[in-house]
Order: C-alpha cells, then sequence, then structure tokens
C-alpha cells in the first residue's frame, strides 16, 4: 500500500520531464529541416550554375523564388553560383550554404 507522502510523485516527475523530451523533438525537427534546407540549396546551386553555363540567365530567379541569396562568379571557362538560405523555424544556427560550378559554354 502506497504511502500518502509519495501521492503524485509520477505526475511531478512526468510535468518535469515533458519540456525537457518536447525541446529535444524541437530541436531534433530543427536539425532535420535545416538538412534538408542545405540539400535543397546545393541541388538548386547545381541547377543554377548548369544553366547559367548554357546561356539561361532566368537560373538566379528561381534561386530567388526559394528565398536564397545568390552570386555568381565567372571566369576561367566555368561559372561558379554561391548561394545562402536561412534556416527554418528561426534557429540560432548559420544560414545553409552551397557552392556549385559548371562549364561556362554559353560565353
Amino acid at each position: 500500500m502506497p504511502q500518502l507522502g509519495e501521492r503524485g510523485a509520477v505526475t511531478a516527475e512526468f510535468a518535469v520531464a515533458l519540456p525537457a523530451v518536447l525541446l529535444v523533438l524541437a530541436l531534433g525537427a530543427g536539425v532535420l529541416g535545416s538538412v534538408a534546407t542545405t540539400v535543397r540549396a546545393q541541388q538548386m546551386t547545381a541547377e543554377a550554375a548548369r544553366l547559367l553555363g548554357r546561356g539561361d540567365g532566368g537560373a538566379l530567379a528561381r534561386l530567388a523564388e526559394i528565398g536564397a541569396d545568390a552570386s555568381v562568379n565567372r571566369g576561367g571557362g566555368v561559372v561558379c553560383v554561391r548561394a545562402s538560405l536561412p534556416v527554418p523555424f528561426a534557429l540560432p544556427l548559420p544560414p545553409a550554404s552551397a557552392r556549385a560550378c559548371a562549364l561556362d559554354g554559353g560565353r
């Protein structure tokens, strides 16, 4: 038979543990979102570099549509695109960045 002094102990322990569990789940979701954003930035940057290499000037507009800051460098027969995207959920992480180069056949 439980003693009267132990009543509510499980509820108190649960109330203490629940915020920690929620914090870990939120951080995990934020890290997964950051990784997904980095992969998306890499794919979009590689596509933009290939399109700019072929002479398509609308490639940077596609990067701007997803909220990326992009810059282009040409030289030595290659075109390089560097882009950065903010991480989702306003987490205090550095922005996701990517860089890709392709042959500059359009010039």
